[in-house]
């Protein structure tokens, strides 16, 4: 009560003497990011010059179906805007024929937690944002890579990787098992069905409206996806090429910028000297890099995959009764890697980002290609202009 009387009290005597009551302090107007210059008038959040640490974009994720492909798209989300939110998780299950995926309990199923948050806005205030479309391998899916893919979206890139028709891992073990596959596999078609859904924004796309730079694109991809990404340089806006323990050479195309073979040197699937005799033949700017005890799946997260027991992804379907088991265990070598993961990471980063920030962001940085050149983990490094 003497709390209400005192209150009344200082009201009566301001208005006694005339007096205004004191305003509440404005809002503090927000920080101001430090944006710099892209490529063609974009604006870009500031980077750390190293290109293997993470970029400074918090990572948005959505699951499409564009078409006949369920695609996978990361992005640079709006800073802040993950408050709240838990990271996306990927069930492998989804990667099984329908008929086997009951077969792995939850109990048994690798846990896949993305450092990625889905649903999240776009980054609006920077951009536009040039796009990486992702190939996977054989008996693969789109999230195989996915740390890496991570990686890229947080450095200002928009990343789509899809589940290709014919070349994923349900469809192959579909066809030992006796069951019905889907479409024919054709990576070329599912690649264009990409591109003109990034151009007309359908396919629940029209989130990016106005944040995409389809003038500076490139494609990437692992194995037979690499393939892929080495026949899609004519696809308009590619200026990049990767290719991922690949042996296809790039095609010849004016507009390419160029082109970079990573390959490990004990690869049992494909071995690294098809991959050098690729970038030999590839007439563009082009750069190879070849990594001690790498293996085919360093390029992928597939052997870091385990469930709470330690199991593997191929001790994890023998033991479930998976059909086709066998075949996917000749493909999922990961004994031939002896270079630890962590490293093998450290310089897939490295090496991919540079080129995409100088193709597609057009960074000046104070770093050279060749400063790997004295990594120990580094066998081969070559550069043809």
């Amino acid at each position: 009560m003497k709390t209400i009387r005192a209150c009344l009290l200082l009201s009566l005597s301001v208005l006694m003497l005339g007096c205004d009551p004191v305003p509440p302090e404005p809002p503090s107007p927000p920080v101001l990011r430090d944006l710099v210059p892209g490529c063609d008038g974009s604006r870009l959040a500031a980077r750390d010059p190293d290109p293997s640490q993470r970029g400074p974009w918090t990572v948005g994720a959505r699951s499409l179906e564009i078409g006949d492909l369920w695609v996978e798209v990361l992005y640079p989300a709006a800073p802040g805007s993950e408050a709240g939110a838990t990271p996306m998780e990927a069930d492998l299950r989804d990667g099984l024929p329908e008929s086997q995926r009951a077969l792995v309990t939850d109990e048994k199923n690798p846990e896949v937690r993305c450092d990625c948050f889905s649903d999240l806005p776009l980054d609006k205030e920077a951009g536009p944002y040039p796009v990486i479309f992702f190939v996977h391998g054989t008996a693969s899916w789109r999230t195989q890579s996915l740390s890496l893919m991570t990686h890229w979206a947080s450095r200002g890139f928009i990343v789509a990787a899809a589940d290709h028709p014919g070349l994923w891992l349900a469809d192959l073990l579909a066809g030992i098992c006796g069951e019905p596959v889907g479409a024919r596999q054709d990576l070329n078609r599912d690649l264009r069905q990409l591109h003109e859904a990034f151009q007309l924004g359908s396919g629940g796309l029209a989130f990016l409206a106005d944040h995409v730079n389809l003038d500076r694109i490139a494609v990437a991809g692992h194995s037979a996806g690499a393939s892929a990404a080495a026949g899609a340089g004519d696809l308009p806006g590619v200026q990049t090429v990767i290719s991922l323990a690949g042996n296809r050479s790039v095609i010849p195309n004016p507009d390419l910028r160029s082109a970079l073979f990573l390959g490990g040197m004990t690869d049992q699937v494909i071995p690294f000297s098809q991959t050098q005799r690729a970038y030999t033949e590839t007439a563009q700017t082009s750069r190879l890099l070849g990594i001690t005890g790498g293996g085919h799946l360093i390029f992928s997260d597939i052997c870091e995959l385990t469930n709470s027991d330690g199991q593997n992804l191929v001790e994890i379907a023998t033991e479930a009764g998976v059909c086709g088991t066998q075949f996917a265990s000749q493909l999922f070598d990961c004994a031939a890697s002896t270079i630890p993961p962590a490293e093998a990471k450290r310089l897939v980063n490295t090496a991919s980002t540079w080129v995409l920030e100088q193709d597609l962001h057009c960074a000046v940085g104070a770093s050279d290609f060749e400063m790997l050149v004295d990594d120990d983990w580094i066998e081969v490094l070559e550069v043809k202009d």
